[in-house]
C-alpha cells in the first residue's frame, strides 16, 4: 500500500486512530468561521479531488452549524402548530452550503471541490479546494484549463461540484435513477 492508502484508512475513523485530532478542533473554535490554510490537513483527499501544490491553488477550511435550518416565523397574531418551523432540512448539504459561503466571500476564486476535516456537537469543518483562473499557471495547466471558463462560473451554486452532484443523486447510476437525469426538475420536460 502506498502513502496515500494507509492516510485514507486513518480518516475513516479518526477518533481512534488520530491522536491529534481532538486538539485540531479544539483549535478549529476558537478559529473565524473561514479561514485559509497553508496546506491540506487531508493531502490523499484533496489529491483525489484535484488538489496541486502550484501557485493560483487556495485551501480555505470553513466552518458551518450542523443540524436543520428553522424557517422564518409567521408574524400573524398567532402560531399555527403545524406551521413548519422546526425539523426541516435544507435541500442542499452542509458541505454544498460551505462551498457557496466560502465562493461568496472569494469571488476572483472558482470553487474546484471539498472534503470534510472534523466534527464535534456543534460543528463541521470543510476544506474548499479553490483556484485562480486568471493566473497562468493554472490556465496553462492541462487540468484546470477547462475550468476557467466562463461555463464553470457560479459551479458551486449550480450543483455541479463532486459534494452537489452526490446530493442530487447523480452519482447513482442504473435502475432507480432514471428520473435524476439530467435533474429532478428537469426530467419529463425534455423534448417538448
Amino acid at each position: 500500500m502506498g502513502l496515500y492508502k494507509y492516510l485514507s484508512k486513518l480518516w475513516q475513523n479518526p477518533k481512534k486512530h488520530n491522536l491529534q485530532y481532538r486538539d485540531h478542533l479544539v483549535a478549529w473554535r476558537d478559529e473565524p468561521v473561514l479561514v485559509r490554510v497553508d496546506k491540506p490537513t487531508r493531502v490523499d483527499r484533496a489529491r483525489s479531488l484535484g488538489y496541486k501544490a502550484k501557485q493560483g491553488v487556495v485551501v480555505i477550511r470553513a466552518r458551518i452549524r450542523k443540524g436543520g435550518r428553522k424557517r422564518e416565523a409567521t408574524h400573524m397574531g398567532r402560531k399555527p402548530s403545524k406551521a413548519g418551523k422546526v425539523h426541516f432540512s435544507p435541500k442542499q448539504s452542509l458541505q454544498n452550503i460551505s462551498e457557496i459561503r466560502v465562493a461568496k466571500k472569494y469571488p476572483n476564486l472558482r470553487v474546484l471541490n471539498s472534503y470534510e476535516v472534523g466534527d464535534d456537537g456543534k460543528h463541521k469543518w470543510y476544506e474548499v479546494i479553490l483556484i485562480d483562473t486568471g493566473h497562468p499557471q493554472i490556465f496553462k495547466d492541462k487540468d484546470y484549463a477547462p475550468l476557467c471558463t466562463n461555463k464553470h462560473r457560479g459551479r458551486e451554486s449550480r450543483g455541479l461540484t463532486s459534494s452537489a452532484k452526490i446530493s442530487r443523486g447523480l452519482k447513482n447510476k442504473g435502475i432507480g435513477a432514471e428520473k435524476l437525469r439530467p435533474s429532478i426538475r428537469a426530467h419529463g420536460r425534455m423534448g417538448k
